[in-house]
């Protein structure tokens, strides 16, 4: 009953396809360190590129993958677009994995009180 109202709480927050969204982007090391340097400032894709050992293109790519899971946003500044964490969508992806956490609790907690009935 307990995992069913926590998963029904985590669906509420994130709809799956968001979920998938975000950790399908977060699963690449460069989109992390994209991530990581847009939440300390802003910075245009340009600035990103200089950072890695790639074409414009493909930071590009990797910044449209970001977009697209709500993880950093777009404006557009002159002839630049720069590229700004979202703070908002960490933290919601927080919560869910924090959600997760409780449910792997509250069965450690259920496993250590049947073993406890059983040696009594």
């Amino acid at each position: 009953m307990y995992n069913h109202m926590v998963a029904r709480m985590v669906h509420a927050t994130l709809s799956d396809a968001e979920v998938d969204r975000i950790f399908r982007a977060l699963a690449d090391a460069t989109r992390r360190g994209i991530v990581r340097r847009t939440l300390s400032g802003p910075a245009s894709v340009s600035t990103l590129a200089s950072d890695y050992d790639m074409s414009f293109a493909a930071v590009q790519k990797h910044v449209s993958v970001l977009e697209g899971a709500g993880l950093v946003n777009k404006e557009k500044k002159g002839r630049e677009r720069l590229v700004r964490g979202n703070p908002e969508m960490l933290s919601r992806a927080r919560h869910l994995l924090d959600e997760y956490e409780q449910i792997w609790r509250g069965r450690i907690v259920r496993l250590d009180a049947l073993l406890d009935d059983e040696q009594r």
